[in-house]
């Protein structure tokens, strides 16, 4: 009995994430928008975290289930409430590209000051993956252009140094440029973003920072 008991522990403890969370974990998996706002209305605890440290929100989020993030916002979720790998809600959208959930981020009180666990701001990711309308929104939103994360790279650097170089990381050059992004702000071994365009021959690119006035 003893050895039965010991197995059927083990075997919880192995299920998944989702069968270890609240039911408004579980509806947001089943993509259920009824049974989420079902929940919302019979006063169940809106930001309890699972076992990664996830929101129903963050959840929603991941999955770009958009209209159950509206209605888990609305309500009052927290957007800005992190992980166990510092992603909340706003810093994932961004990353990640989800755009229409980043936009309802913004409008309920997104942290623009906020940090990955890279230390970078949601602009940081979103240049370096050629989100270009998320760049767009969040330049406009008021985001720090020039924020340094801990691997010393501003938004211009990532946008040149981990991209192909192709029309969206050009266009999010543009917008950096154009929203005063400091062109000249070296990484940690002194390579500024002009000599890393020059280094990967992205001639376009390079061509806008060289006209900008970059050195």
């Amino acid at each position: 009995m003893r050895h039965v008991i010991h197995a059927l522990l083990l075997l919880v403890a192995l299920m998944p994430i989702a069968a270890r969370a609240s039911a408004l974990h579980d509806a947001v998996g089943a993509a259920s928008l009824s049974r989420v706002e079902e929940l919302i209305a019979s006063g169940e605890a809106i930001d309890t975290k699972d076992s990664l440290g996830r929101t129903p929100l963050l959840l929603a989020t991941e999955l770009n289930h958009i209209e159950i993030a509206r209605a888990l916002i609305v309500a009052g979720a927290d957007v800005n409430a992190k992980d166990s790998k510092l992603d909340s809600p706003y810093l994932y959208a961004g990353a990640e590209g989800r755009l229409d959930i980043l936009k309802l981020t913004l409008e309920h009180g997104a942290d623009l000051r906020s940090t990955n666990r890279y230390g970078g701001t949601a602009l940081i990711p979103a240049a370096e993956r050629g989100h270009v309308e998320v760049v767009r929104t969040l330049i406009a939103a008021g985001v720090d252009v020039d924020h340094v994360n801990k691997l010393g790279w501003t938004a211009l650097l990532e946008a040149i140094l981990l991209s192909n170089g192709g029309p969206a990381h050009q266009e999010i050059v543009r917008q950096l440029i154009a929203a005063g992004a400091s062109l000249n702000l070296a990484d940690r071994e002194g390579v500024t973003p002009l000599r890393h365009a020059q280094n990967k021959d992205f001639q376009p690119i390079a061509a806008m920072l060289l006209e900008a006035g970059a050195r």
